[in-house]
């Protein structure tokens, strides 16, 4: 079942390089979907660079084929397109290495690892997107408060957060505008979504009605 298609006498043909490629794309259109079932927030761009990622793994392998010098010269390459990449989630990062192994078994022939380990992997991040203890805190937003430096930001909100908020916590707080005001960011749940509005009223009345924003918190502030 694990054993390799590509022959050790006749090494790689075209029939089994067009079988490897076509089992590349299938199978990363898997992880695709499973990167898709698991995010809310997908992008597209990343949805596309997993279908096509495992059949460029494959086609690297097979070039170097034991070469050390082609090795090195393919890592080289990587390593130049990690630091030109923005940095994402800790889930992206698990998606794109995902991907890799699909490209990295089809590369050498084991279409039926890659098989079991495209539906082992894909199943077992499925199923964890869904259970909550491994999930991300759907209720969880970010506000984000500029006040000016007269303002004691550890409790000047205190008393607006025991009324309307369920759970807070600082995620950052720095300084701006030439050190006149401070920028604070808060992961937040709201006890009553109807009443965000009033949070923001309120918030803007204490901080002299400088900005205040309150959205979705993003997924890719956990970065690797």
């Amino acid at each position: 079942m694990f054993e390799s298609i590509i022959s050790t006498s006749e090494g790689l043909t075209a029939q089994s390089a067009i079988i490897l490629t076509a089992v590349s794309i299938v199978f990363g259109g898997i992880a695709a979907a499973v990167y898709r079932i698991t995010n809310r927030h997908y992008s597209k761009n990343l949805m596309v660079a997993l279908v096509v990622l495992p059949a460029l793994v494959q086609a690297v392998i097979m070039l170097v084929n034991g070469s050390v010098g082609a090795g090195i010269a393919v890592m080289g390459a990587f390593n130049l397109v990690r630091f030109r990449s923005a940095p994402g989630s800790a889930r992206d990062i698990c998606c794109i290495f995902y991907a890799v192994g699909i490209g990295l078994a089809t590369g050498m022939g084991y279409v039926g690892f890659a098989a079991v380990y495209a539906v082992i992997i894909g199943a077992l991040l499925t199923v964890l997107s869904f259970i909550p203890a491994f999930g991300t805190k759907r209720s969880a937003k970010l506000l984000r408060v500029l006040i000016p430096e007269n303002l004691d930001y550890t409790d000047c909100f205190k008393d607006i957060f025991d009324e309307y908020l369920a759970s807070v916590s600082v995620i950052q707080a720095k300084t701006t505008n030439m050190g006149t005001m401070y920028d604070l960011k808060y992961e937040i749940v709201l006890r009553d979504n109807l009443k965000e509005k009033e949070l923001l009223d309120k918030i803007r009345t204490r901080n002299g009605n400088l900005t205040v924003s309150c959205g979705l918190l993003p997924e890719n502030h956990e970065e690797l």
